[in-house]
C-alpha cells in the first residue's frame, strides 16, 4: 500500500515539476533578452550564435528556475490532492502527512545533491561561455546599414550619403562619399549618379560599383611658411570603391582572460583563492612595518645627531625637558633634519596609502569569492527548503491548477529572492559576516516551513475562504454584542 502511494506521489509531482521548471526557465531567459535587447538588436547575429547564447544563458538561469519550479510543483501537487480529497483519504487510512511527504523529500534531497554538482561543475563552464560571448556581442558594432537621405558614418573614416535606394537593396543613386582616412577635413570627395552595393562572398568587404561620377581631391603644400592649395578632379565612368567590413565582424575574445573571475570557479578553486587572499592580507600587514621602517631614520652618520638621539632615547620618559629635540640640533643641521623628516613622512604616507588601497581591493575580491563559495551550497538547501514550504502550503490551500498555487508560489519566492539579494549585498559590503548574509534568507524561512508543516498536520484552514468568512462573522457578532452592552 505504502509503495503504491510513494509511486503515486512521485508521479503526481514529476509532471508538474518538469512543466513549471521549463516555464520558469523560459521566463527568466526572456527577461534576460529584454534586458539586453537594445544592445543585441542590429548586430547581425546568426542562428548558430543565437542558439549558443540561448543555451548558455538558460544554463546559468537554472539556479533561479530550479527552486521556483520545486516550490510551484509542490504546491500544485498537494493542492490537487487536497482538492480531490485524496489527502483526507490518506489521513483516514492512518498515514500521516510527514510519512506521505517522505518519498518526495528524499527525491528533492537527491535533486539538491545533483543541483550542487551542477552548480559546482557545469555553471562555471556555462558562465565562462555565456559571459564571454555576451561581452563580445555587446562590444561588436551594429551591422552596416545605409538608409536613403541620411549620412552614414559606421565605417571609420567615411561619411556616406545615398540619395535613393531601390527595393532590391543594392541599386543606389546620388551617392556622396567623404573620405577622411588620411585627411583632417573634407578634402576627398566622391560623387556618383548611380551604383550598386555588392558584398563579397565572405562578407568581409563591401564594394560600391559606382558609375558616371567625379572624384575631387585637395592637396596643401608649403613653400616656406606660405601654403598653396591644389585641387584635382577626375571623371570616371565606372569605379569600384572597396570598404573593409572587418570591424563589423564579431571577434571572439580569448576565454582565458575570463577564467580568473569568481563566477567561473568550482568550490575547490574558490577555496584556494580564498586562502591565498587571507595569506596575502596577513603578509601585507607584516610587510608594512618593514616598508615604513626604512624611512624612519635620522641623518646619515652624523656623530652630533647620533649622540643627541642616544641621550634622548636613553632618558627616562617621565623626565621633562626645557627644550625640544630641534632646539638641541645645531643650526647647521636643523634644516637638513627638517627636510629629511618631511620627506620620510611623505614616503611613509604614500606607502600606507598604497597598502591600504591594495588591501581594500583584495578584501573586496575576498568577499566576492567567499560569497560565491557559499552560493554553491545555498542552491541545494533552497531546493529542500522551498519544498518544505510548498508541500504543506498545497495541503492547506487545497487548490490545484495554476491560479492560486502560482500566486502563492510567486509571493513566497519573491520574499526568498529579495532576502537572498539583500543578504548577498550585505555580505559583499562586509556589513555582516559572509555566512550570515548568504544564509539569511534560508534562516528566515526555515521556521516558517516548520510552522506550515505543523498547520498542515492539524488540517489548518487559514488559506480557505470559508475560514475568513467565519472569522469575519465572529468579529461582526462580537462588535454587535459590545454595541448592545454599551446601550
Amino acid at each position: 500500500m505504502l509503495k503504491k502511494l510513494d509511486i503515486l506521489i512521485l508521479r503526481s509531482f514529476i509532471g508538474p515539476f518538469i512543466v513549471t521548471f521549463f516555464i520558469t526557465l523560459f521566463v527568466l531567459v526572456m527577461q534576460f533578452f529584454w534586458l539586453y535587447m537594445d544592445e543585441l538588436i542590429g548586430k547581425g547575429l546568426g542562428v548558430w550564435m543565437i542558439i549558443q547564447l540561448l543555451f548558455y544563458m538558460s544554463t546559468t538561469m537554472v539556479p533561479l528556475a530550479l527552486p521556483l519550479g520545486i516550490l510551484l510543483a509542490s504546491i500544485m501537487t498537494f493542492g490537487n490532492m487536497g482538492e480531490n480529497f485524496e489527502l483526507v483519504a490518506i489521513k483516514s487510512a492512518g498515514i500521516s502527512l510527514l510519512r506521505f511527504m517522505r518519498p518526495l523529500l528524499l527525491f528533492i534531497i537527491l535533486i539538491g545533491g545533483l543541483a550542487f554538482l551542477f552548480n559546482n561543475n557545469v555553471i562555471p563552464y556555462a558562465n565562462l561561455k555565456a559571459l564571454s560571448l555576451l561581452y563580445d556581442l555587446r562590444n561588436s558594432k551594429p551591422t552596416f546599414n545605409i538608409r536613403a537621405g541620411q549620412f552614414n558614418k559606421d565605417i571609420d573614416g567615411y561619411f556616406i550619403r545615398v540619395g535613393e535606394k531601390d527595393e532590391d537593396g543594392k541599386t543606389i543613386r546620388n551617392i556622396m562619399i567623404y573620405d577622411h582616412v588620411n585627411t583632417t577635413g573634407n578634402e576627398n570627395l566622391v560623387l556618383a549618379k548611380e551604383g550598386q552595393m555588392i558584398p563579397t562572398d565572405d562578407k568581409h568587404y563591401l564594394i560600391f560599383r559606382l558609375k558616371d561620377g567625379w572624384r575631387y581631391q585637395e592637396k596643401t603644400s608649403y613653400s616656406g611658411n606660405t601654403p598653396s592649395y591644389q585641387q584635382y578632379r577626375m571623371h570616371f565612368r565606372k569605379w569600384d570603391k572597396v570598404f573593409d567590413l572587418s570591424a563589423f565582424r564579431i571577434n571572439r575574445t580569448n576565454e582565458n582572460l575570463f577564467k580568473d573571475a569568481y563566477q567561473m570557479m568550482s568550490v575547490v578553486q574558490l577555496t584556494k583563492r580564498i586562502d591565498s587572499f587571507r595569506r596575502y592580507e596577513k603578509k601585507l600587514s607584516q610587510n608594512l612595518g618593514t616598508y615604513i621602517s626604512v624611512n624612519i631614520t635620522m641623518l646619515a652618520n652624523d656623530s652630533i645627531v647620533k649622540d643627541l638621539f642616544t641621550k634622548v632615547s636613553s632618558a627616562k620618559t617621565a623626565r621633562t625637558y626645557e627644550k625640544t629635540f630641534l632646539d638641541i640640533v645645531p643650526d647647521s643641521l636643523r634644516s637638513g633634519v627638517i627636510q629629511n623628516t618631511a620627506n620620510n613622512v611623505r614616503s611613509c604616507k604614500g606607502i600606507i596609502d598604497i597598502s591600504a588601497n591594495d588591501r581594500h581591493i583584495h578584501h573586496e575580491n575576498y568577499l566576492q569569492f567567499n560569497v560565491e563559495w557559499h552560493r554553491k551550497f545555498t542552491l541545494s538547501f533552497a531546493c529542500v527548503l522551498l519544498f518544505l514550504i510548498g508541500a504543506p502550503l498545497g495541503a492547506i490551500i487545497r487548490k490545484g491548477g495554476i491560479g492560486m498555487p502560482l500566486v502563492i508560489a510567486v509571493l513566497f519566492f519573491v520574499v526568498f529572492h529579495i532576502t537572498s539579494i539583500t543578504g548577498e549585498k550585505l555580505a559583499k559590503t562586509d556589513t555582516v559576516p559572509t555566512w550570515l548574509g548568504m544564509w539569511m534568507s534560508t534562516g528566515m524561512l526555515l521556521p516558517m516551513a516548520f510552522v506550515l508543516i505543523q498547520q498542515a498536520r492539524n488540517d489548518s484552514q487559514i488559506f480557505t475562504k470559508e475560514w475568513y468568512i467565519r472569522v469575519a462573522s465572529k468579529l461582526q457578532r462580537y462588535s454587535e454584542k459590545n454595541h448592545l452592552n454599551e446601550k
